[in-house]
C-alpha cells in the first residue's frame, strides 16, 4: 500500500479448499461438484485505513472467516450421520481394527452399529444421556455410533479417575444406564449406582435375518424412515452431541457440552490443515472420555473416511508398535508423555509408515521432539486446545513448499496458527482490551468449535465467556505472522512476596538443566507464613542427580524469587498424571501439602 491512498477492505473466502482451483495436494485438485460441502462464502469487512499493518488485516480476515463458518452450519449433519455417509460412499474401505476384534470395513461397521442400536433401544427408553465406560476399541467406537444413531447423548466416563470423580459425573448427568463390559467392571472393582449394560451381552452374535435387515436399513432407507426403524430421536447440529468431563486436575470435574456442530467443525478444521486421504490410517489409543480422543480418535475417522486402529492401553508400547506396523499407520494423535515412551521403547521400523504426528494435551518439549525425530525420522507437530474448544484451537503443520514459494507452518516454541474458522485475541486480563502483537496476555478464542456451555452450571458458563469469546485462562503471545506461543496459565502462577512467579517457566528451566527428555519435575505452590506462598517441586530423580541439578540451578539466570531452594524439592516415585497423560494438579498439590505438613 506504499504510495496508495485507497482504503483496505478485508475479505474472507471460505470453502474453497479442495475445489478444482485449489492446490490442496500441491497441484490442481480435480474434484467434481459432488465433493463440495455447501457453497463458497465471501464476506467483506469494513474498510480499514491504508496505514493498517499486515497483522491487523490478518486479524480482521480471521474474524470474518469465523463468521463465514456460520454459513456452513446450514449444510451440517449430526454426528450420527457421519458413519452412514462414509459407509454408503465407500462400503468396502477399511474402517477400524483393534488387537481383539480384528478389522471391519465401513459397511460392516455400519451394519454392526445398526444392530447394536436396535438392541439397545428397549433398555434406553426415554433416557436422554447414556454413560459409556469402555477403553478405546472397536466396541467403544460402535457403542458411540449406536447411541448417536438413536439420538442419545453418549457420556464417555473416565475409567482412570477416582471412584468419587466417576460417581460425581454420573450424578451430575443423572445417568440411569452405563454401557460397559464385565472385564472393565471387574478390573476397576466398581459398584455403580446405575443399570449396567454389558456390551458383550447386548451385542451377542446376530442372526442372518437381523443383520440383513440392518444392512438394508443402513444402505437404502432415507433419514425419516431410518429414524422410525431405529426408534430414534431426530438430532440437529446445535443439539448436544456429547458431554466431556474435565479431567478434574484442579478440582471436581465439570461437564462440557459439545454440540454436533462443535465436533464436526473441529474435525473439518483439522482436515483443512492435515491433508489426510481415504487410505490413511490413524493410530487411535487416546480414550474417548478425553476431548482430544473423542474428536480426533473417534469422530474424525468417520467424518473424513479414514481407517482407525484402536488399543485400550496407550502405554502398552509393544502392542501399539505391532498395530502400527501390521496396518501401516500413517497418522498418530498422541500426548508428549506417550510420545516420549514410544521414542524409547518402540522399534524404529514400526513407525516407518507415519506421515503425521500431532501432539496435544500438554506442552511438547524440544527434548521429546528431538528424541522422536532421532528414533523415527519424523518431527511431531504441536497442537494446542482445551476441552471447551472441542478441543483443537491451533496446530503446527508442515511447511507448504513450491517453486518460488515457502509458507511456514511452524515456528520454534510456538503451537502454530489458529485453525481455519477460528479467530483469537490477546487481551489484558484486567481490562480485557486488545494488546499489540508480541505482548503476552490472556488468550480468547472464537469459532464454531467453542462449546455450548457447562452442563448444569450457568454460573460457570457466564464466567468463561466475554461476549462470543471463550476465555481460555492461558497466557499467550501472538507474533506478527499470526503464530501463537503459550507462555503460562493464569492458574499456574505463585504469588511469592508480592511477585507473580510462572510455574511452567520454572519447570522448563529445571528440565533443561537436567537434560531430561521426559517429565521429571512438576511445580506447585503451598502456603507460606512469611512470603504468602512458596514453591514445592515434585521430582523423580535420585540424590546424586538432584545434587547436579541444584548445582547448575545456583548458577542459572533464573530470578531469585523464581529459584526453588533445596528444601523445596520432594521426591516421588512417579509424577501424578491422569488417564490421557495430563498432569493431575489436584494430586500434586495434595502431595506437596502433605509433605509440608509432615515436615
Amino acid at each position: 500500500m506504499r504510495g496508495v491512498t485507497a482504503s483496505i477492505i478485508p475479505i474472507a473466502l471460505d470453502n474453497v479448499w479442495g475445489i478444482v482451483f485449489s492446490l490442496s495436494h500441491a497441484r490442481f485438485s480435480w474434484n467434481g461438484p459432488s465433493r463440495r460441502r455447501g457453497p463458497i462464502t465471501m464476506i467483506c469487512g469494513s474498510p480499514r485505513p491504508n496505514s493498517s499493518g499486515a497483522h491487523d488485516i490478518r486479524q480482521a480476515v480471521a474474524a470474518l472467516q469465523t463468521d463465514a463458518w456460520d454459513h456452513r452450519k446450514r449444510h451440517a449433519r449430526p454426528l450420527g450421520e457421519a458413519l452412514i455417509s462414509t459407509a454408503r460412499r465407500s462400503p468396502f474401505r477399511f474402517a477400524m481394527a483393534d488387537s481383539r476384534t480384528g478389522s471391519l470395513s465401513f459397511g460392516s461397521a455400519l451394519t454392526r452399529a445398526f444392530v447394536l442400536a436396535r438392541r439397545l433401544r428397549p433398555f434406553l427408553f426415554r433416557q436422554e444421556r447414556v454413560g459409556v465406560l469402555l477403553p478405546p476399541s472397536v466396541a467403544a467406537a460402535l457403542a458411540n455410533h449406536a447411541l448417536l444413531l438413536l439420538g442419545k447423548i453418549p457420556v464417555n466416563l473416565n475409567y482412570t479417575s477416582s471412584e468419587q470423580a466417576l460417581l460425581s459425573c454420573i450424578r451430575q448427568c443423572t445417568l440411569e444406564s452405563v454401557l460397559t463390559s464385565r472385564a472393565v467392571i471387574e478390573k476397576l472393582r466398581l459398584d455403580l449406582p446405575v443399570n449396567e449394560l454389558f456390551i458383550e451381552d447386548v451385542a451377542s452374535r446376530a442372526g442372518v435375518r437381523e443383520k440383513s435387515a440392518a444392512l438394508l436399513a443402513a444402505a437404502v432407507l432415507p433419514a425419516p424412515m431410518r429414524r422410525r426403524w431405529l426408534g430414534a430421536r431426530q438430532a440437529f447440529p446445535d443439539d448436544t452431541a456429547t458431554i466431556i468431563f474435565s479431567s478434574g486436575s484442579t478440582g471436581e470435574p465439570k461437564g462440557i457440552e459439545l454440540s454436533h456442530w462443535n465436533v464436526t467443525a473441529n474435525v473439518r478444521q483439522l482436515g483443512h490443515v492435515f491433508p489426510l486421504r481415504g487410505n490413511d490410517r490413524m493410530l487411535g489409543a487416546l480414550p474417548f472420555f478425553h476431548s482430544f480422543g473423542f474428536t480426533v480418535t473417534y469422530a474424525l475417522p468417520a467424518l473424513l473416511g479414514l481407517g482407525s486402529l484402536y488399543h485400550s492401553h496407550p502405554a502398552e508400547t509393544g502392542v501399539i508398535g505391532k498395530l502400527a506396523r501390521r496396518y501401516s499407520a500413517t497418522f498418530l494423535p498422541s500426548t508428549p508423555t506417550l510420545l516420549s515412551q514410544y521414542a524409547r521403547r518402540i522399534p524404529a521400523a514400526s513407525f516407518g509408515s507415519l506421515r503425521f504426528v500431532l501432539a496435544g494435551a500438554e506442552k511438547l518439549t524440544d527434548a521429546v521432539i528431538d528424541a522422536f525425530d532421532d528414533r523415527f525420522g519424523i518431527r511431531p507437530c504441536e497442537g494446542y486446545g482445551c476441552t471447551e474448544c472441542s478441543p483443537v484451537v491451533c496446530a503446527s503443520v508442515k511447511d507448504f513448499r513450491a517453486a518460488g514459494m515457502r509458507q511456514a507452518g511452524a515456528r520454534r516454541h510456538s503451537v502454530g496458527l489458529p485453525l481455519p474458522g477460528i479467530s483469537v485475541r490477546i487481551v489484558d486480563p484486567k481490562t480485557m482490551e486488545a494488546l499489540p502483537f508480541g505482548r503476552p496476555g490472556l488468550l480468547l478464542v472464537r469459532g464454531p468449535n467453542v462449546m455450548r456451555r457447562y452442563f448444569g452450571r450457568p454460573d460457570l458458563t457466564a464466567v468463561v465467556f466475554h461476549g462470543d469469546d471463550y476465555i481460555t485462562g492461558d497466557v499467550a503471545t501472538l507474533d506478527s505472522s499470526g503464530f501463537i506461543a503459550i507462555t503460562d496459565r493464569l492458574s499456574r502462577f505463585a504469588k511469592i512476596g508480592g511477585e507473580m512467579v510462572p510455574l511452567i517457566r520454572v519447570e522448563e528451566a529445571l528440565h533443561e538443566l537436567a537434560g531430561a527428555s521426559k517429565r521429571i519435575f512438576v511445580i506447585t505452590s503451598v502456603p507460606d507464613v512469611k512470603r504468602g506462598e512458596r514453591l514445592a517441586v515434585l521430582h523423580t530423580l535420585g540424590m546424586s542427580e538432584l545434587r547436579g541439578v541444584l548445582t547448575r540451578l545456583s548458577t542459572s539466570d533464573l530470578p531469585r524469587s523464581w529459584t526453588p531452594r533445596s528444601n523445596d524439592f520432594i521426591r516421588v516415585s512417579a509424577i501424578p498424571c491422569l488417564g490421557a497423560g495430563k498432569l493431575d494438579l489436584a494430586r500434586v498439590r495434595e502431595i506437596a501439602s502433605n509433605a509440608r505438613s509432615c515436615g
